[in-house]
């Protein structure tokens, strides 16, 4: 299993890696936004595709409710927990959605079942749903581009100022990490100042030591951007 892009933000180069792994499966979990613009994991040979969907339209709403994603090849469709949707036509040969599969154990097993689709999580589907059929192919292609190139100027700020370096050379999407002398000090300073990174102790946890973790999104506004180096240049 293999996460694009990785924990500290890094994209990961799956070229060649299915070929490797021979007769094991290879599960791609993603970031969706970030396919806006990166190849989809199903053209490196990946058969099972998994993400987290609340990027896609819903709030945090303070850890939930929340969507997952899951796609796969069609030989393994009727292995797949829950329910899938599939596109069809009406009587007047309109284009709709309609429940094309569905797992019985949750009727049948019920609180023994292994998966269950509640109106919560329908509905933050529902409203990805809606946000991806507003924004289109282009438009969730200039989220990705605007993640993109803000997260590169923040980061590039941020190499100007003394002390301060990306701690990663590879590639990266909107999520960086970066290293100095105070990275406790550092991250309160910044928390003082209303603005939220992932502390030394999350990037510790993955073998990452005197960093914190910066993610930009398409919501950061110029000024924000600015009063960040601000914070760190005090």
């Amino acid at each position: 299993m293999v996460q694009q892009p990785n924990g500290l933000g890094i994209i990961e180069d799956l070229a060649g890696l299915k070929e490797r792994l021979g007769r094991a499966l290879l599960i791609v979990s993603v970031y969706p936004i970030a396919l806006g613009i990166l190849e989809p994991p199903g053209r490196f040979g990946a058969d099972i595709v998994v993400g987290e969907g609340q990027p896609l339209g819903n709030p945090l709403s303070f850890g939930g409710p929340l969507l997952g994603i899951f796609a796969t090849h069609r030989e393994y469709v009727r292995m797949m927990p829950g329910r899938v949707s599939g596109r069809t036509v009406d009587a007047e040969g309109k284009e709709g959605y309609v429940m094309t599969l569905q797992t019985r154990e949750q009727h049948i097993r019920r609180e023994r079942a292994t998966s269950n689709i509640c109106t919560n999580s329908a509905l933050c589907a529902l409203r990805a749903t809606v946000y991806l059929a507003a924004l289109g192919p282009e438009g969730l292609r200039r989220v990705a581009l605007l993640c993109l190139e803000r997260a590169h100027r923040l980061a590039e700020a941020i190499e100007e100022l003394p002390g301060f370096e990306l701690a990663l050379g590879g590639p990266f999407f909107n999520e960086f990490a970066v290293r100095c002398p105070d990275p406790e000090g550092v991250v309160k300073r910044l928390h003082e100042r209303g603005i939220a990174v992932a502390p030394p102790e999350h990037v510790g946890r993955m073998g990452l030591s005197d960093a914190f973790l910066v993610a930009v999104t398409e919501r950061r506004t110029d000024a924000e951007l600015e009063a960040f180096i601000g914070a760190l240049g005090g």
